[in-house]
């Protein structure tokens, strides 16, 4: 994960995910409108996430 991709999850979570697909934009999107803490959460939990 990046330096940009970490502040960017920051200010505005699902537009620092949208390239793990659409599912996961969508589950940050509904996490961001349930509050900003858990969409900040959920994105560093999927950025974080190791590809294998």
């Amino acid at each position: 994960m990046s330096f940009g991709r970490a502040v960017l999850s920051i200010v505005f979570p699902p537009l620092a995910v949208y390239d793990k697909g659409c599912g996961s934009i969508f589950i940050i999107f509904i996490l961001t409108l349930m509050g900003w803490i858990p969409g900040i959460i959920g994105a560093l939990i999927i950025l974080n996430k190791s590809e294998d």
